[in-house]
């Protein structure tokens, strides 16, 4: 029976985690200390599979090696904020919050965790929360990727409509990545809230080096243009929109403008 690409890279992932597994309980001096070892070892083999299952969207066999890896390492706080993100991909947004909260009792100074379990507080509604854990991801000394947190208290802002402080954190974001889609892709919004229809235009140019249009970048890019008296160009996103995201909320609103 032939075996698919996609599972083939899943047996060798598997393989090459398992003999690391092995290298390292075979260090181990003496018996409990290899036994110990080796429970931890393989959980974080276990903790890589489901991420890179749920990545792959296999969320069935995800929870499985999830499940078996806090089940041989529940001390482990990368195995509860991964844990946590996959209940948060699939909905189940107190089982994501729970597990947040344990990984942060486990490693308090670990960036990402701050990073994902505030970025969730946000979403669910408690912003004060969640943007302390978000500023704190962006104090951490050993956080190299800082944009994500400042990405991140930039939404949280706009989702309670404070435009002004979102744009600070936005153009902090770029600051320290000039390059970061979501956050170039919100400064074009802003700016075409705010009237300055041509940095919206550059904002999008820039947001399409890195990325390719969502229905949001487009409904923007139809409306700069007609504000900016470009009707040609207007109509040209109007027929993108349509024609890439039929059933966007974005593109009905073009249908019901056109039978009106």
């Amino acid at each position: 029976m032939l075996i698919s690409d996609q599972m083939t890279k899943i047996i060798d992932l598997k393989t090459a985690l398992l003999l690391s597994v092995v290298v390292l309980s075979a260090c181990g001096g003496g018996q409990k200390q290899s036994d110990n070892m080796g429970r931890a070892e393989q959980a974080v083999v276990n903790m890589q599979l489901g991420v890179r299952y749920m990545n792959m969207g296999m969320m069935a066999e995800a929870k499985q090696n999830l499940e078996m890896a806090l089940d041989q390492d529940s001390r482990n706080p990368q195995v509860h904020n991964a844990y946590a993100a996959f209940n948060e991909k699939i909905e189940r947004t107190e089982l994501a919050l729970e597990h947040y909260q344990k990984a942060l009792s486990l490693s308090a100074e670990d960036a990402r965790i701050n990073n994902n379990y505030g970025h969730l507080l946000c979403d669910v509604g408690e912003y004060e929360q969640g943007i302390a854990l978000l500023q704190r991801a962006t104090e951490l000394p050993l956080n190299a990727r800082k944009w994500f947190a400042f990405t991140n208290i930039g939404l949280c802002y706009f989702k309670q409509g404070e435009f002004v402080k979102a744009e600070q954190m936005f153009r902090e974001a770029l600051f320290h990545n000039q390059r970061y889609a979501p956050a170039l892709e919100k400064m074009q919004v802003i700016s075409y809230q705010k009237g300055r229809y041509m940095s919206s235009r550059a904002f999008l140019e820039r947001y399409l080096q890195v990325a390719k249009h969502t229905p949001e970048t487009l409904w923007i890019a139809v409306q700069t243009e007609q504000a900016l008296g470009n009707k040609t160009l207007s109509q040209q996103y109007q027929q993108q929109l349509m024609t890439q995201f039929p059933t966007s909320k974005q593109a009905n609103k073009i249908y019901r403008a056109i039978k009106k």
